[in-house]
Parts: C-alpha cells; sequence; structure tokens
C-alpha cells in the first residue's frame, strides 16, 4: 500500500494532481498515481487499513522492530561514542519507528532522529507524539520531497541510517525502484547505512486478502481517490458505478490495483474543460505494490553503490528488512 503523499496547495487547485489526471485519464490504458490517494479521508482510512486482520505489512514489520530491536542496533554496526543522524522517508506517525527510537535514547546513543515527510500535518503530530513518549529525543522535522530534504543535508559529516519502511519501495516499478535506490546512495557517504523495509513474495491467499478486506474498507480508500477528483476539480465520478478490483500472482510477484467501470459511461472534469468516457469493464490503474525476495532485490541493487549486509525477517517470513550498506 503506498504511502507516499502530494503537498495540496493551501490556496486554488492542486496544479500538479490536476495535470497527472488529465494525462493518466486520456491514456490507455487509464491511470491514476496512488500518490494522490492522501487526503484527509485517505489518511484516516489508511490508518484503518493498517489495522485490519488481513492486512499483515504493518504487524509484521512491527513485529521485526519490536522484537528484534538489539539485532537491528548491532547490524547496523552504531558506535556509542559516534553521533550520527536517523533520517526516516514517509515518517508518518512513527509507530514503528519508535520501537528503535525509544532503547537508543535509553542506551545513551548520541544521534538526531529526522523524520521527512510532505504532510507538515503529519509531521507535526509526530513531533508532538514524540516530545511526550521520548522527550529526551533531539528531534528536527523536514517537509518536503525526499530528494530535495536529503540534497539540503548532504554536506553534513556525519554518519547517516536512512529509514525507508512498509515496503514503499513496492509502489514503484522496478526501474523506477533501481532509479531510487541510485539516487538514494549517491545522496549517502561510504559506509552509511539504509534500513529498507520489503514485502516478501508469498501465496495468493495471504496477499489478495490484504488489498481486498471484507470490511470495504480498501474500496473506500481506493474509490476516494475518485471522490478527490470530484471535490477538487469539479469532476462527476458517480461512484455506485466503479469498483475496487486487485489482482495478484506469485509468479509476477506484484499486486496491482485498479478501479473498474461497471457500465459504459461519461465522466465530467469540469476543471480540465473535458468530458472523459469509460467503456464497461474498463480500467483505471491505481497502485502496484511489488514483492521482494533476494534475488529480485539484488537484481534491482546491482550497478548501485549499495550492497545488502543483514536480512531480519518477522516469525512468519512476511516482511523483511534488509540493511544496505553505502559501499
Amino acid at each position: 500500500m503506498a504511502v507516499h503523499r502530494n503537498q495540496t496547495s493551501e490556496i486554488g487547485i492542486n496544479r500538479e494532481f490536476l495535470e497527472h489526471v488529465d494525462k493518466g485519464l486520456n491514456c490507455i490504458p487509464k491511470f491514476l498515481s496512488s500518490r494522490y490517494f492522501y487526503d484527509e479521508i485517505g489518511d484516516q482510512l489508511f490508518v484503518k487499513i493498517m489495522n485490519l486482520p488481513e492486512y499483515y505489512l504493518t504487524r509484521a514489520e512491527h513485529e521485526i522492530l519490536k522484537n528484534q530491536t538489539s539485532e537491528i542496533i548491532k547490524a547496523l554496526q552504531i558506535n556509542k561514542d559516534t553521533y550520527f543522524e536517523l533520517i526516516e522517508l514517509g515518517a508518518g506517525d512513527g509507530t514503528k519507528t519508535k520501537e528503535l527510537l525509544k532503547p537508543l535514547v535509553e542506551q545513551g546513543y548520541k544521534f538526531s532522529y529526522l523524520p521527512i515527510d510532505i504532510s507538515g500535518h503529519a509531521l507535526k503530530n509526530l513531533k508532538n507524539s514524540l516530545k511526550e513518549e521520548i522527550p529526551n529525543l533531539s528531534v528536527t522535522t523536514k517537509q518536503g520531497d525526499y530528494f530535495g530534504v536529503l540534497d539540503s543535508i548532504k554536506d553534513s559529516k556525519h554518519p547517516k541510517i536512512v529509514l525507508f519502511l512498509g515496503s514503499n519501495l513496492g509502489n514503484l516499478e522496478d526501474k523506477q525502484a533501481y532509479d531510487f535506490l541510485y539516487k538514494l546512495g549517491s545522496s549517502l557517504k561510504t559506509n552509511d547505512k539504509i534500513f529498507l523495509g520489503l514485502d516478501l513474495v508469498k501465496s495468493k491467499d495471504i496477499v489478495l486478502p490484504a488489498y481486498n478486506d471484507k470490511q470495504g474498507i480498501t474500496a473506500q480508500f481506493n474509490l476516494n481517490l475518485l471522490h478527490r477528483i470530484n471535490k477538487e476539480f469539479d469532476a462527476d465520478f458517480d461512484l455506485n458505478y466503479f469498483e475496487h478490483q486487485p489482482e495478484y500472482t506469485e509468479v509476477e510477484g506484484i499486486a496491482k490495483s485498479y478501479l473498474v467501470s461497471t457500465k459504459n459511461q461519461i465522466v465530467d472534469i469540469k476543471a480540465l474543460d473535458k468530458k472523459i468516457t469509460f467503456e464497461k469493464d474498463e480500467k483505471i490503474h491505481t497502485e502496484i505494490s511489488r514483492k521482494y525476495n533476494d534475488n529480485i532485490i539484488n537484481s534491482i541493487l546491482e550497478n548501485t553503490d549499495l550492497s545488502i549486509q543483514e536480512k531480519l525477517t518477522d516469525s512468519q517470513n512476511y516482511f523483511s528488512d534488509y540493511i544496505l550498506k553505502r559501499d
């Protein structure tokens, strides 16, 4: 599930989103990016998704961070006498990360926590909760695009550990994932580390329910993308005539989500001054969620400056956190 957030203009129309809608819905096949799931309603629905019994991803990674903290600290090769920067991309509410932050502070490690998120609201809430739960933690929030922020702290001479949790990398095509990790590696110095959370390839009966829960929360989450277009761009999508449809094959190892038109229909998007035609059963591709194994991630890391140093998995072998080193 994607957790990339798009920054909405506080005044007027979000031009970046509007241009994306214009491009995606006038393409064959149609598509919309999962990064636009996250308005206020989308944020609330995703919190519900993370707590669903079918959505194993959050629980599995939380288990690793909670039960293998000592192993993580050891594998990251953190020196108690050396100050370092702990940077998190897409920090969100920080629930899982707190499992690592608390023992680092309690054991006297010298570091600052730098959560990065496109959402200023999310960062404010995170900073407030950290002040209450871990008052001795040094926190500097950074709002903005991952690489824009990383470029701003690139010249820092302190060792860095970058957290990229939740299998967010899986929302990228493999070529995009390579480009992302290559650029991330180039932002770091030799021996800096990346703590990378990845969902592992597993059977259809486990994966599909995570994207199609019995309560229909994930369907609401995906359909909210059309509601957002209606609200922000004066469109007239009738959500009664679109259905959420997830697909997954273990051989490919990629879950895909679609919104499917249940009849022939025409949608008017007034902000674009365009009408979009949908055939019955026509799909809008909204999300991919790549699942990984060692071969897949090693293939993506090929020709980057990053190498795998350690791998930690949950008790059911559903999820893995890889520790990468900048060579």
